[in-house]
C-alpha cells in the first residue's frame, strides 16, 4: 500500500514525529509508543503557512457568534442560553440513558428556525425514523443522513449549508487515512481533530454523542475532552427516576447549571417540579428525612431513605445507592464517636428516592438524622427540610445557597428548615441554625 501524506506517527512518551512506523521510537527507544496521526492542516487545506493576522481583544467581541435557541429551556438553560455556532460540544452517557432520544427532540426544536443535519453512525435510517415517528419529528428543515466515514462528515460540514450538525456517534466514525478500526484512540482523535477544523471554519455548530466506560468515564482519550467547547453528560436510572443533564465543561457558559428530564412515551420530557415529583409518594416514618440539595443553582427536594437493622453475621454490612459508599462509612464512624448511638453492630441502608446521585456535603445532616431516626425507630419533631455538612468532630458547617433552599421548602409547604449557622444572621423563624450533630439530635429527635 501506497504511503499516504496526510498521515504521520508521533511517540506518545516524546513526541517524536515519524514518516514510518516502526516498534520502537527512534528518538526515546521505547517501544510500541508510535501511534497513527492524521495531519488536519492538510486534510483541510493544501496552501502554506502565512503570517497569522492579528485583532485587539475589543474588536473581536464584535464578531462573536450567535447562538441557536431551542424550545426546549432545560437544554438551552444547560448549554448557557442556546448553541454558540462554531461550537463543538459533546453529550456522553450510560446506554440506553436516552442521548439519541433527546439529540432527535433538539434537532427537531432547532429544525424550526434552522436548517439541521443528523448524522447515525450507529444506527439505519429506518430505525430513526420509527424513533421520529413515536416523537412525532415531521420538520422538513431536518435531515437525516447515515455514514462513518469522517472525511465526508467533514467535507459536508464544510459546505456550510446547516447551521447544527449532529454526529451520533464520534466513536463509530473513522477517517479514511487511519489504517486502525473505528473507536480505537487514533480514529477518536483524528476524527474529532477534523470536525472540528471543519466546524470552526465553517462556523456550524456541531454536536458529539460519546460513549461511556463501565467506570462511567468518557470512552477514548482524555484529549477528546479538551478538544471540544462543551461537554456534557446525561446521567440516571436508565430503567426510572428522572434523568439530569449535567455541564462539565463549558466555554461559552455555567458548569453550575442542570437540565431534569423525565423519560415518557414521548420522549424527555423537562420536569417543571421536580421536588414535588420526587416527594408526591412519601410517607413519613422513622428513616426517612427531607433534603434540600442544589442541582446546579436549582434548589432540589429530595427524600433519604435509612434503615438500620441488627447483623446476623460478625461483620455488620453498609450499603448506599445514590451516594457515595465511603461518605456513608465516615458518617456512620463520626455518629459513634460523637454522639451515643451504637452503630457497630447494625447494618446500615441508605437509599436516595427517585434515582437522584448526591455528591455535594450538603447531604451530611440529612444522611446522619436519618440513620439517628432509623436506629431509635423514631420520626423528627416536625415536618422539616435539612441541609448542611458535617465535620468529623460533629460540627455542622455552611453550604452555599441556603436562601433558595428555604424558599423551596417554603414552596413545598413544610413547617421548618434546619441547617447550619448563616454568616448573617437568622432573623427568619422557618429557619433554625444547629452548630453540632449530638445537639441537633437531641433537639429534634429527642435525647441521643
Amino acid at each position: 500500500m501506497a504511503k499516504k501524506d496526510s498521515v504521520r506517527y508521533v511517540c506518545s512518551n516524546c513526541g517524536a514525529v515519524s514518516a514510518t512506523w516502526s516498534g520502537r521510537c527512534y528518538n526515546c527507544g521505547e517501544w510500541n509508543t508510535l501511534q497513527e496521526q492524521l495531519d488536519v492542516a492538510s486534510k483541510m487545506t493544501h496552501q502554506k503557512g502565512h503570517t497569522l493576522a492579528t485583532q485587539t481583544v475589543t474588536s473581536s467581541l464584535a464578531k462573536d457568534h450567535k447562538r441557536l435557541t431551542s424550545s426546549i429551556e432545560e437544554f438551552d438553560t444547560v448549554f448557557g442560553s442556546g448553541i454558540v455556532a462554531g461550537s463543538v460540544n459533546l453529550i456522553a452517557g450510560q446506554p440506553g440513558i436516552g442521548k439519541s432520544t433527546l439529540l432527535l427532540q433538539l434537532a427537531h426544536a432547532l429544525a424550526k428556525k434552522y436548517k439541521v443535519l443528523y448524522v447515525s453512525g450507529e444506527e439505519s435510517a429506518h430505525q430513526i425514523g420509527i424513533r421520529a415517528e413515536r416523537l412525532g419529528v415531521n420538520q422538513k428543515n431536518l435531515q437525516l443522513a447515515t455514514s462513518t466515514v469522517a472525511d465526508d462528515i467533514a467535507s459536508t460540514i464544510s459546505a456550510n449549508a446547516y447551521d447544527l450538525v449532529i454526529v451520533d456517534s464520534i466513536q463509530t466514525v473513522s477517517c479514511n487515512d487511519i489504517a486502525s478500526a473505528a473507536g480505537s484512540v487514533s480514529q477518536i482523535t483524528n476524527s474529532t481533530a477534523l470536525l472540528t477544523a471543519a466546524a470552526k471554519q465553517s462556523g456550524t455548530a456541531l454536536i458529539l454523542v460519546g460513549h461511556v466506560t463501565k467506570e462511567g468515564s468518557i470512552a477514548g482519550p482524555k484529549v477528546l475532552e479538551h478538544a471540544v467547547d462543551v461537554v456534557l453528560q446525561l446521567e440516571g436510572d436508565r430503567y426510572g427516576g428522572f434523568k439530569i443533564l449535567r455541564a462539565v465543561k463549558n466555554r461559552y457558559g455555567s458548569t453550575n447549571e442542570a437540565g431534569i428530564f423525565e423519560m415518557t412515551d414521548t420522549g424527555l420530557q423537562p420536569v417543571a417540579n421536580p421536588s414535588a415529583a420526587l416527594l408526591a409518594e412519601r410517607q413519613a416514618s422513622d428513616g426517612s428525612v427531607v433534603l434540600a440539595t442544589m442541582e446546579g443553582t436549582r434548589p432540589l427536594l429530595v427524600e433519604v431513605q435509612a434503615l438500620v437493622n441488627r447483623t446476623s453475621y460478625g461483620y455488620p454490612k453498609r450499603a448506599a445507592s445514590g451516594i457515595d459508599l465511603n461518605r456513608i462509612n465516615l458518617l456512620v464512624a463520626m455518629l459513634e464517636r460523637r454522639t451515643k448511638l451504637n452503630l457497630s453492630d447494625q447494618d446500615i441502608y441508605i437509599n436516595i428516592i427517585g434515582g437522584i446521585r448526591l455528591t455535594e456535603p450538603a447531604a451530611d445532616l440529612a444522611i446522619c438524622m436519618a440513620i439517628a431516626t432509623a436506629s431509635r425507630s423514631m420520626q423528627l419533631k416536625q415536618n422539616a427540610v435539612v441541609f448542611g455538612e458535617v465535620g468529623l468532630s460533629g460540627e455542622v458547617r455552611h453550604v452555599p445557597f441556603i436562601d433558595k433552599r428555604i424558599a423551596e421548602a417554603k414552596k413545598l409547604g413544610f413547617d421548618l428548615a434546619i441547617g447550619p449557622v448563616t454568616r448573617t444572621g437568622n432573623k427568619d423563624r422557618f429557619y433554625q441554625s444547629v452548630r453540632d450533630i449530638r445537639s441537633t439530635l437531641n433537639t429534634y429527635l429527642g435525647k441521643d
